[in-house]
């Protein structure tokens, strides 16, 4: 297939690495890497960025440098996948605080003045969610009615044109169950080498 420009958001906010969701994009990345296609990862947890805290920010406020940076990465990607872990039963606050910061009106649809719509400026991009969890997957569907899944697809990537959105739901993480940590880090890479 064609060589696809890819960008890893890793959601995990411990910047120390070494957790599941890290060894989960680096299998990734190892795979697309071997097929041929291009891969950043942005680390979110060592990103120097604030939160958002008022709607004129949000609107009408200049990004700072590592959103900007973030933000070009993101814009000349085809593919983006998402990591990150279920906390309290949604994404930690730290990646809700990088979204809010990255997709921005102006960027979302390149129309600088709020209101008019503008062209969707991410169209044409795919995306993959990959989500750890304590729980057992089917449990946070059911329960949690997948809550933070539908929000992020719907809300962010969706509004900004990003599709089509495949998912990977990676439950029960806590239990010592090497077999099946490594069976979806070899599924990771074989995503990756796909390129989806």
């Amino acid at each position: 297939g064609m060589s696809r420009q890819i960008v890893i958001l890793q959601g995990h906010p411990d910047p120390q690495g070494g957790h599941y969701d890290h060894a989960l994009a680096d299998a990734y990345a190892q795979g697309a890497q071997q097929a041929g296609h291009q891969v950043s990862q942005i680390e979110i947890a060592k990103l120097d960025f604030p939160l958002l805290r008022s709607k004129e920010e949000f609107e009408h406020g200049s990004p700072p440098a590592a959103i900007c940076q973030a933000q070009d990465i993101i814009r000349r990607a085809d593919h983006l996948v998402i990591v990150y872990p279920l906390w309290l039963g949604a994404m930690p606050a730290l990646l809700k605080g990088f979204l809010e910061q990255v997709f921005r009106p102006g960027f979302v649809t390149g129309a600088a003045k709020t209101g008019s719509l503008g062209t969707r400026t991410l169209r044409g991009k795919s995306a993959r969610i990959v989500i750890t969890m304590g729980m057992p997957a089917f449990v946070y569907r059911w329960f949690y009615g997948a809550y933070t899944l539908k929000s992020l697809e719907r809300n962010i990537l969706k509004f900004c044109g990003i599709g089509p959105c495949k998912e990977s739901l990676i439950g029960m993480v806590e239990a010592k169950n090497d077999a099946r940590r490594k069976k979806w880090l070899a599924k990771m890479r074989a995503f990756g080498l796909k390129g989806m």
